[in-house]
């Protein structure tokens, strides 16, 4: 400042005059570009939001049919083995010859249709160990095996893609 200059003068000082006159014009375009960047973000906010809905609702859509219509390809299936016992139904004089026959490609169908759909028998040849996951034991018998291997099937047990669907029944044998 100039010492011969009055202190409540303050025409002298060196401020920037264009500064004061953009401030607001600037302030006011930052402003305006904030709100459409504001826009455009609540936009696409939006939009994400109704896609993520969108998709939601279509998973739910595809998980109720495919609840519903899971056992469509079983049921498919096993079509045939019913067609076969109803065709044996209506032979009126079958010889028993015919009807074991009958009966036993009818057992050959279903098999296939089982194994088309991955459900394996489990029947443990004797003297496997015994897999209390697999197998459940109806009786403990002397046996001239290792203790604790089966010694006979009762009844088959199932498997469906690898999750016992029926346990095997079988007999094992006792320490001796």
């Amino acid at each position: 400042m100039n010492p011969n200059s009055n202190p409540d003068d303050k025409t002298n000082e060196t401020a920037p005059a264009d500064a004061t006159t953009d401030a607001p014009a600037s302030a006011e375009a930052r402003l305006a570009e904030l709100e459409a960047r504001h826009t455009e973000v609540a936009d696409a906010y939006l939009r994400a939001k109704a896609e993520a809905e969108n998709t939601r609702r279509r998973a739910e859509e595809e998980i109720s049919k495919a609840r519903k219509f899971a056992i469509d390809g079983f049921a498919d299936s096993l079509l045939p083995v019913r067609d076969s016992l109803e065709a044996a139904i209506a032979i009126q004089n079958a010889t028993p010859e015919q009807l074991l026959e009958g009966v036993h490609a009818t057992l050959r169908q279903l098999t296939q249709a089982l194994e088309r759909n991955k459900v394996m028998p489990i029947s443990p040849p004797a003297g496997t160990k015994f897999d209390p996951h697999q197998h459940q034991a109806i009786s403990v018998v002397p046996a001239d095996l290792d203790a604790g291997t089966v010694v006979a099937v009762l009844q088959k047990g199932y498997l469906i893609a690898d999750r016992v669907l029926r346990p095997a029944l079988v007999t094992v044998a006792a320490a001796k």
